[in-house]
């Protein structure tokens, strides 16, 4: 029997074409896919108040979209969403961004590959922050993250100026995310969905490892090799943007099993998801 096992690759490699063949996205703009990141950061726990934050890179050199400064996660809507340069003004849309965006500058200027940024300063992965304590990758679901954590152990107070933006984004590095101790955390994705998708991971992580400590003390991390390679699977682009369609299905709260699967497929194509962003 043994003579006859195929390696991991050719399943990897065969998922990867299958993945590429039967899932699709829909079509979304950019605020569009903005708004929907907020909603499901919000569903997901992850609201603060005004502390979170999410931006997105703009075509114009040295901007980026953010959501208008006054409003939460779970009330965005496309229209929300103001373009603001590098001195913070606004150049489309009204009103004026959290002040603390300014270290996302620091972070796309050294950054070229992050086109979104996510911070928020979740339950979970707050209370590592509290405890000054780094990420720990001891299970599966934690592995988009291994090697992609970073950790910084100083906190540079509110960050609303530029020191702040140059000691994240140096202590960032080349990773994806990052927990500011005594703060909260950040995630620099390639896409708005990556950054929301290791934005749902770490907080899930965070909690994952609080309460194996509380049950069993110190953590034993999983295997560097088969980390690494369960990052780069988990991380695939038809994963990542399939959970957040995923994840955008589930912030419309309407029960979904009377639908038929063609009227789900034109439910997720229709007009209606903007619309049902939208607080009346």
């Amino acid at each position: 029997m043994t003579e006859n096992l195929r390696p991991k690759n050719y399943f990897d490699d065969r998922a990867t074409r299958e993945m590429a063949k039967h899932l699709s996205t829909p079509s979304r703009d950019m605020k569009e896919t903005l708004a929907y990141a907020c909603r499901i950061l919000a569903m997901t726990g992850q609201e603060a108040g005004l502390a979170g934050q999410i931006s997105a890179r703009s075509e114009r050199e040295g901007a980026y979209w953010t959501l208008r400064f006054g409003l939460g996660f779970d009330e965005a809507t496309p229209d929300d969403f103001i373009e603001v340069d590098g001195d913070l003004n606004t150049l489309t849309g009204t009103g004026m961004p959290n002040p603390a965006t300014r270290f996302h500058l620091w972070v796309y200027r050294a950054r070229p590959d992050v086109q979104s940024i996510i911070h928020t300063h979740s339950p979970w992965a707050s209370a590592l922050a509290a405890a000054r304590q780094p990420l720990v990758i001891a299970q599966m679901d934690m592995t988009p993250l291994h090697e992609d954590c970073a950790f910084l152990p100083d906190w540079p107070g509110v960050p609303i100026a530029d020191d702040e933006g140059v000691m994240i984004s140096g202590a960032l590095g080349s990773k994806r995310a990052i927990i500011l101790a005594h703060h909260g955390y950040l995630t620099a994705g390639k896409t708005i969905q990556e950054a929301t998708y290791l934005s749902v991971y770490l907080e899930r992580a965070a909690r994952m490892q609080i309460r194996a400590q509380a049950a069993f003390g110190a953590l034993t991390p999983v295997d560097d090799s088969l980390a690494r390679e369960a990052h780069d699977y988990l991380l695939k682009p038809s994963i990542v943007n399939s959970t957040f369609d995923y994840w955008c299905r589930q912030t419309h709260g309407a029960p979904r099993s009377l639908l038929s699967r063609s009227d789900h497929a034109a439910e997720a194509d229709s007009p209606r998801n903007t619309a049902s962003l939208r607080v009346d």
